[in-house]
């Protein structure tokens, strides 16, 4: 037990230890508190005189840099302005120098333009001399060539009036012969008229025929000696036409071939044909009678300005075929026959080329046929084989079997065999000339090269 004394009553009272040691703590908290507080507080007032000492510090310091720097700007501004008065004083004297220098220049260039101008003066005068010469000579030149060229007018002018006097005349010639040509035309037009009204429809016709038949026999000896034209009699398929053109070329082969049909008709007939009723039959007699080109002539739709104008190809409507009046006749022949004669070359290039083709065909179907034969064979024997073999491993009791297999594959290989060794060059170009040449030249070349 421990024993206090109160220090304000004097009483001494007892307490045990855990009381004790709770009062102890007490006061020692409170003293602790008591001492905290104390130092906070003077901590306190210890940082409260150092920030003031310190912002005392600093505004003496600031306060001493401000003189300093007030100081040194009064120095720097005196600077300035000793600097900006020798500047003055020096743009100044530059601005006098300046101004001598101009002054002096002036002079100089004032003499050097009057000096200028007094050169320009005499050049000019001088080149003003030049120039009224040269206008001068100029002008003469131009009279002279006034002159001639008024000489040549005029002569041009004679030389047309001359030349409108020839073209009148020739104007006037051609007018009258013209004149008489329409003249002979309309006495021909009368003529033909007057026949057509004595004619029947049928000698209509056969005038147009006979027409075209006595224009062709005109130059049959001269320009076609070769050729035959003559009317189409064959009527075995049901029709026929009316003429057949054909020419054979130097080696015999057909040159052009041209089926003809004349078609005319009397003036007053009332049913009118027109030129593509026909076609269908002339195509029709073309292809029969094997010829390239079939020709209308024509003399129906005489208004018509499409028959009128010339040749009229109707291709679109028939393979090769022309619809022509009777003037265009002759020259339709003419150009067709031109024409196949310059594919003449062609064809005849290209029946070489064919027949060599044909030659290299032929080699090669022997030698794709052989192939045939051989892989027939070849496979023939591999079936009989493999057959062979599935029988030996299925049973022996297709051994049998399997020999006649096998001694059937043995003969299809020996017959193989056989074609092989039967095969010879002489074989395989014995229808073929081109591949023959090509294998005794190889032949030649070779012997050629063994001797040398």
């Amino acid at each position: 037990m421990q024993q206090i004394k109160c220090p304000k009553c004097g009483e001494v009272f007892q307490v045990d230890e855990a009381g004790y040691a709770a009062i102890v703590k007490q006061v020692r908290d409170k003293e602790f508190q008591k001492e905290v507080e104390k130092q906070e507080k003077a901590l306190t007032d210890a940082k409260e005189s150092a920030v003031k000492l310190a912002v005392s510090e600093a505004e003496t310091k600031k306060e001493g840099e401000i003189a300093a720097l007030k100081q040194k700007l009064a120095v720097l501004t005196a600077e300035r302005e000793a600097e900006k008065q020798r500047i003055a004083a020096e743009a100044e004297a530059e601005k006098n120098r300046l101004e001598a220098e101009r002054d002096a220049e002036r002079i100089r260039l004032a003499a050097a333009q009057e000096k200028l101008l007094s050169e320009k003066e005499r050049e000019i005068e001088r080149l003003s001399g030049k120039l009224e010469a040269e206008q001068r000579e100029a002008e003469t030149r131009i009279a002279a060539a006034l002159s001639e060229k008024n000489s040549e007018i005029q002569k041009l002018r004679n030389d047309l009036a001359l030349e409108k006097k020839e073209n009148e005349l020739k104007e006037k010639n051609i007018q009258e012969r013209h004149a008489q040509e329409l003249k002979s035309k309309d006495v021909q037009i009368d003529f033909y008229k007057d026949l057509k009204a004595k004619q029947s429809t049928k000698m209509v016709g056969e005038t147009l025929e006979q027409h075209c038949e006595t224009e062709f026999n005109k130059l049959r000896a001269v320009a076609f000696p070769g050729a035959y034209f003559e009317k189409d009699n064959d009527a075995s398929s049901g029709t026929k036409g009316d003429y057949i053109f054909r020419e054979t070329a130097e080696d015999g082969s057909e040159l052009l071939s041209i089926m003809f049909e004349m078609k005319n008709e009397l003036d007053e007939t009332e049913k009118k044909h027109k030129n593509e009723d026909f076609f269908k039959k002339l195509d029709k007699d073309r292809r029969e009678k094997g010829c390239e080109y079939a020709v209308l002539v024509s003399l129906l739709e005489a208004d018509s300005e499409l028959y009128n104008a010339g040749i009229v190809d109707v291709s679109y409507r028939y393979e090769k075929m022309y619809v022509i009046r009777p003037q265009f006749f002759i020259p339709m022949i003419s150009l067709l026959r031109n024409a196949a004669k310059n594919a003449l070359s062609y064809k005849q290039q290209l029946a070489v080329a064919r027949s060599q083709s044909i030659d290299i065909t032929n080699f090669e179907n022997e030698m794709n046929a052989f192939k045939d034969k051989f892989g027939r064979n070849y496979r023939l024997a591999s079936e009989k084989f493999q057959t062979a073999i599935d029988e030996i491993d299925k049973t022996i009791d297709h051994l049998q079997k399997t020999k006649a297999a096998l001694l059937s594959s043995e003969n299809n290989l020996r017959l193989a065999n056989d074609k092989a060794q039967d095969l010879s060059i002489k074989k395989l170009t014995k229808n073929s000339p081109t591949m023959r040449e090509r294998f005794e030249a190889l032949s030649r070349e070779e012997y050629s090269d063994g001797e040398d």
